[in-house]
């Protein structure tokens, strides 16, 4: 079974890539996501805040808050706190250049333009076979308009763009935008080659008893691939650059979901920080088996099957499914 995909201008053997995570840390468990036939990398993110702590930038701006709240100074982590720093990333960039043949990408976190995106060209001297650009942010100013979050997130990209010459760059998006699809046009013309959907949003719940803040990090589970595809069907055919998908995969099922709603690649963390390596090949073997069952030739035959550019008219369908959906409860009996 032809399970071959295109992302980010890399012909890639089938669409199953390890996502940002811890298993970039080791070098023995980034041999084995290529023994077990992983498609390309992509190396935990690297935060704006790193960088600019690390040219003491964020020390000096935390001085005032700190001497007049103590909590001001648990706001962020300290350098400490963080698995690799500027220097260190880009030495385990260069490590696992050399010992594997498959992409590697680099992923930066930030959402402001600034000095620390300089740091996007010693990626690119690392060795680095493209970049995502991870913007997540919440806003939490009320005088900041949607328009303002855009234009933000558009000069980070074209910034970034600019330094890595023709290097491939996927920006990795949240869904908290008022029209996704303008914004995804509008960082296409700005030269993202790629768009990843979506980052996961993390929520601390609150401990009542010692008015402190509770912070879990919990897998992802297969529900969580709803929202992917919806955007992933509402995008599909109206953009030059790729599509992937991220958070939610965990099935060779879950990942024919997403490739019939239009994803180009599969990024696969929370079923391989579970299951291990290993799980690579059960998903490709899986979803081969699927595609023989159901009498696809090939991947390509499947993608975008689903998406809403096979319908005539995308909003009235919208509208429809709404309220269908609305009239679908019934109580038990």
């Amino acid at each position: 079974m032809d399970l071959a995909c295109r992302y980010l201008g890399f012909d890639l053997p089938h669409p199953f890539i390890s996502g940002a995570s811890p298993l970039v840390d080791s070098l023995d468990t980034v041999r084995r996501l290529e023994d077990e036939g992983v498609a390309a990398i992509v190396m935990r993110s690297l935060f704006e805040e790193q960088i600019v702590s690390e040219e003491m930038a964020t020390f000096r701006a935390l001085e005032t808050p700190a001497d007049s709240f103590a909590e001001a100074l648990t706001y962020l982590p300290s350098p400490a706190s963080f698995v690799l720093g500027p220097d260190e990333y880009l030495e385990q960039l260069r490590r696992i250049k050399e010992v594997v043949d498959v992409p590697v990408i680099a992923s930066l976190n930030g959402t402001t333009r600034g000095g620390w995106l300089e740091f996007s060209r010693l990626i690119l001297q690392a060795g680095a076979d493209g970049l995502e650009l991870n913007v997540y942010e919440l806003v939490t100013d009320s005088l900041e308009s949607s328009s303002d979050v855009e234009a933000r997130t558009l000069e980070v990209v074209e910034t970034v763009r600019e330094a890595l010459g023709d290097l491939p760059l996927a920006v990795k998006l949240s869904p908290f935008y008022t029209s996704l699809p303008h914004l995804a046009h509008r960082l296409d013309r700005a030269g993202a080659n790629g768009l990843v959907l979506f980052n996961r949003f993390y929520q601390a719940d609150i401990d009542v008893e010692e008015l402190e803040l509770e912070r879990s990090l919990n897998l992802s589970d297969s529900s969580e691939l709803l929202l992917r595809l919806r955007w992933l069907a509402v995008l599909e055919g109206q953009l030059e650059a790729s599509l992937a998908v991220t958070g939610g995969v965990h099935t060779a099922l879950d990942a024919v979901k997403a490739v019939m709603c239009g994803a180009d690649a599969i990024q696969v963390v929370s079923a391989l920080l579970k299951h291990g390596p290993e799980h690579l090949a059960t998903l490709r073997r899986d979803l081969a088996r699927w595609l023989e069952d159901h009498e696809y030739e090939s991947l390509d035959q499947l993608r975008g099957s689903m998406s809403l550019g096979r319908c005539p008219d995308p909003h009235a369908f919208e509208r429809a499914n709404y309220m269908q959906l609305l009239q679908s409860w019934r109580p038990r009996v």
